[in-house]
């Protein structure tokens, strides 16, 4: 009978627990909550506008070439203006760059639901659109990053970017059948006008943020003897924080790896492997990509839960190395059902790594250099994007895509071991 009762106790414990929802305990900032509310309801608008584009790019052109291109003319003012993002993240105030962010892409974003509207939209017209969105974005994310520790305490850290990863899979599971929704009730000139919107409720939402002053940032000006260092300075600055910071330049170095070795197989050879080699359809590969999604979200919601995150090192490497196993057992011949479960493991420590390495960025960078520290991160993480894709394209008609996955997934595992214990300071991080 005690031995019920605890069982009981233990039960009602959890759900308690599960119902004062921990990892979400960031909002009760109200400057957080603002700030975060405003890029979740964007990165639904974002998925609106992917699902929009590709559906005009295929009534008008149908053409796949044309496709590629305009995600490649997104990503690449996006590389190119990272390091000067992070830099302005450092000068001035992050708000106020996350708000003009905003503004922008409400109005360019607008302008074309306009021309969508009147049917006078044009291939250039998406061309310029997402050479300005791409640029802009670049601005935006490492000011939200660095200006993160400055919204809510330490203990919170954990929570604020779980909440920030949980927005991004839950846009990237919904906003599919979102997206489609909506071109379908109104067509894409639909899809563009909410897209836009979302940008402007976002930049509604931080104009009362602009006049805080953050606790954590430098209040008092600079003399007017002492005038702040050019651009290049300020770059050399950034660079050499992370050059001399072992873990950093390392963990850096590991991520651009990732991108070659997880994301390619994951993004290219993965529809090759379900239809080629598992004889399965379409909705056995839209499951597996559910599926990653769901292991980012349980992910994000166990370690969002703690207020303290300890041996980062370990959660970092350890989570990279575990996800690079998983991904090796969908080049095995094994039942689907251990692949599909190695998609949400593999999701869940991807998220865990991230998680711990974003808080360790946020906490051990000096404020004044987060802003440059974190655009060098996304420069390093996501450079060898497009390198990974064409080759992953490449291995996947020359070797088969069994052994892309195999081949990728014991690549990562192996390296991230192998600077793990190789590394003194990354193991040291805590």
């Amino acid at each position: 009978m005690i031995a019920q009762k605890r069982r009981h106790q233990r039960r009602i414990g959890l759900l308690s627990a599960l119902l004062r929802l921990e990892t979400a305990r960031a909002l009760r900032s109200p400057a957080f909550a603002r700030a975060w509310s405003g890029q979740a309801l964007s990165r639904i608008g974002d998925v609106l506008f992917e699902i929009a584009l590709a559906w005009w790019v295929l009534e008008r052109t149908g053409s796949a070439a044309l496709m590629a291109t305009l995600l490649a003319v997104t990503f690449v003012p996006h590389l190119l203006l990272l390091l000067l993002g992070g830099v302005a993240g450092d000068r001035f105030n992050r708000i106020t760059i996350m708000l003009v962010s905003d503004l922008l892409r409400a109005g360019v974003m607008g302008g074309v639901a306009v021309l969508a509207w009147f049917d006078l939209l044009q291939i250039w017209h998406l061309l310029m659109l997402n050479l300005i969105m791409g640029g802009v974005d670049a601005f935006f994310q490492p000011a939200y990053t660095a200006a993160v520790p400055d919204l809510v305490p330490d203990d919170d850290l954990p929570s604020a970017n779980a909440l920030t990863s949980l927005s991004i899979q839950t846009g990237r599971i919904a906003g599919p059948a979102l997206g489609a929704g909506m071109v379908a009730l109104g067509g894409t000139a639909l899809a563009f006008t909410l897209n836009s919107l979302s940008f402007a409720i976002a930049a509604v939402l931080l104009l009362p943020l602009v006049r805080r002053r953050p606790t954590t940032q430098p209040t008092d000006p600079a003399p007017a003897a002492a005038p702040a260092p050019g651009l290049p300075a300020e770059l050399r600055k950034g660079i050499a924080t992370v050059l001399t910071t072992p873990w950093l330049w390392i963990t850096i170095l590991l991520f651009a790896l990732t991108n070659v070795t997880l994301a390619g197989p994951y993004s290219v050879a993965l529809p090759f492997l379900v239809r080629d080699h598992w004889q399965a359809d379409v909705g056995t590969l839209g499951l597996l990509y559910a599926l990653f999604s769901v292991g980012y979200v349980l992910g994000g919601l166990w370690l969002g839960r703690r207020r303290r995150l300890r041996r980062r090192g370990r959660l970092v490497y350890g989570g990279i190395a575990l996800a690079g196993l998983m991904l090796l057992l969908f080049g095995l011949p094994v039942p689907v059902l251990l692949p599909a479960l190695g998609a949400v493991v593999n999701g869940a420590m991807l998220e865990v790594s991230q998680m711990a390495w974003t808080t360790a960025v946020q906490q051990y960078v000096p404020r004044e250099q987060l802003g440059r520290v974190a655009g060098m991160d996304a420069l390093g993480s996501f450079a060898l994007i497009p390198v990974g894709y064409a080759f992953t394209g490449w291995a996947t008609e020359v070797l088969g895509a069994p052994t892309v996955f195999v081949l990728g997934g014991g690549m990562t595992t192996l390296v991230a071991l192998l600077l793990f214990a190789g590394c003194p300071a990354v193991r040291r991080l805590d």
